[in-house]
């Protein structure tokens, strides 16, 4: 890594979601491959009526997933099959997504028929409303075929943007679980605003070895005022973004040299 690197700070949380829209965990290392933090988004369900990919960006009919936590029973290993997911509802009840009585009892939580996936399907898409469309209008958006991501394997944000927002939005709590990025970037004092807007186009070092590609901002939804935990549903987010940074909030990453990432982990600009 060359010596004129720029720091930018340090890895000060690193969360991964193994069931996509539901809750994830927060780890202290992991292994980043070409697709992204292993076992990330690994799984999803499926709305067995539609078809579609289960998503809270359909907050009408999915808001819930939020209240769900998934982790995964070991941790997973490109060597290995993927392990069992547990799925912990509100109340506690844990479901192994090893069970044949996990569909059941999925469905029986949320009112309609789901099953679990393991990998997108060529053709399968997520349903998801538009922000600030008052008409409530659901879209259809297909899948990209390398997981259940959204646009991108990586996401990144710095405590310098939510520190921003919460100054301009104090009456909103600007909760890292709201945003569900991968990576938590902790930036030094005096670094203040919007600060991965001008990582755009450029590359990070994390560590010793993992290098990121940023290649475009992360535009916000709806999802973002969805309540879950002890959050309240929350406009006032979703417009303290649009006003104060064009709707986007972190950045998109791909992977460019995989690697193993800790928690505490300096990152650099290249």
């Amino acid at each position: 890594m060359a010596s004129s690197n720029t720091l930018l700070g340090t890895v000060a949380a690193i969360w991964r979601y193994p069931v996509k829209s539901m809750a994830g965990e927060q780890l202290d290392a992991v292994e980043i491959g070409s697709a992204g933090l292993l076992g990330d988004r690994g799984r999803a369900l499926r709305e067995v009526a539609t078809g579609a990919i289960v998503c809270a960006k359909n907050p009408r009919k999915w808001a819930t997933l939020l209240d769900c936590r998934a982790t995964y029973s070991a941790p997973p290993n490109a060597a290995r099959p993927v392990p069992p997911v547990v799925i912990t509802l509100p109340d506690g009840t844990r479901i192994s997504s090893d069970s044949p009585d996990a569909p059941r009892q999925l469905s029986r939580y949320f009112g309609r028929e789901v099953a679990l996936h393991g990998a997108p399907a060529e053709g399968q898409q997520i349903e998801m409303m538009l922000p600030n469309d008052p008409t409530e209008q659901v879209l259809e958006v297909p899948i990209p075929p390398e997981g259940f991501f959204d646009l991108a394997a990586v996401h990144l944000l710095t405590t310098a943007s939510v520190q921003a927002l919460a100054a301009a939005a104090p009456a909103s709590r600007f909760d890292i679980r709201r945003f569900r990025p991968n990576l938590v970037i902790e930036t030094p004092a005096g670094r203040v605003g919007f600060v991965e807007n001008d990582w755009i186009g450029r590359t990070l070092w994390i560590g010793d070895d993992v290098e990121l590609a940023i290649f475009r901002p992360c535009g916000r939804c709806i999802m973002t005022t969805v309540p879950q935990g002890d959050l309240p549903k929350d406009v006032g987010v979703l417009r303290a973004i649009a006003e104060r940074n064009d709707a986007n909030f972190g950045v998109y990453a791909t992977v460019v040299t995989p690697g193993r990432v800790e928690r505490g982990a300096r990152v650099e600009l290249r």
